[in-house]
């Protein structure tokens, strides 16, 4: 049965899709990812102050 077989190719060629599409985003925010010693690091009052003008 040739028609069974193409639909099965095409399921597994679309659920590749929707797996590689739930990864992209995922991959993009580890890549965007701040290493948390950088966003827990002090300010220097300075520069503080500076950015409030």
């Amino acid at each position: 049965m040739p028609d069974d077989e193409s639909t099965s190719r095409a399921e597994q060629c679309e659920a590749a899709e929707r797996e590689a599409a739930k990864q992209r985003p995922l991959a993009q925010a580890e890549a965007e990812r701040v290493p948390v010693n950088d966003t827990t690091r002090a300010v220097p009052d300075r520069r503080w102050r500076r950015d409030q003008r």
